[in-house]
């Protein structure tokens, strides 16, 4: 599990540094490749998921606010009728990873789709308006 949110030293033009594999959470060793495009409204993570449809995706905040995106696909048997394998090097057939997200993504609007093999998960950014309205001042007694 991540435990680096509430580091201190967490800036959003480093987002795509929490995506090394030292910041990642990871099933098993066969994963989607991924990336992540920073835009002026936006953060966009793609996952290239050949063959896979948005039934085999589960995209969710866990209690953390964790970005969570999870496949389960079942095992394709090997045979007669489809051939055997003799080089298998993409099969995702249970997957997970969480993401820490950057403190300006607004949670309420993020939103998921796949195409053409592609999941992408676009999480909008708050405005300086959304993000002032958080701010609570704390009567001291």
């Amino acid at each position: 599990m991540i435990t680096t949110r509430n580091n201190q030293y967490w800036l959003p033009e480093v987002f795509n540094d929490f995506f090394n594999n030292d910041f990642v959470s990871k099933k098993n060793a066969t994963s989607p490749a991924i990336n992540v495009v920073e835009k002026e409204n936006e953060y966009d993570v793609q996952y290239a998921a050949p063959g896979m449809t948005k039934d085999d995706f589960k995209v969710s905040l866990d209690e953390e606010q964790n970005l969570v995106v999870e496949l389960e696909k079942a095992e394709q048997k090997e045979d007669d009728n489809n051939g055997v394998f003799l080089r298998r090097e993409f099969s995702f057939s249970n997957f997970q990873q969480k993401l820490i997200l950057p403190e300006d993504v607004d949670h309420e609007k993020i939103s998921a789709s796949v195409a053409n093999g592609v999941l992408t998960v676009v999480l909008p950014k708050k405005n300086a308006e959304e993000q002032k309205k958080e701010v609570k001042m704390i009567e001291i007694q």
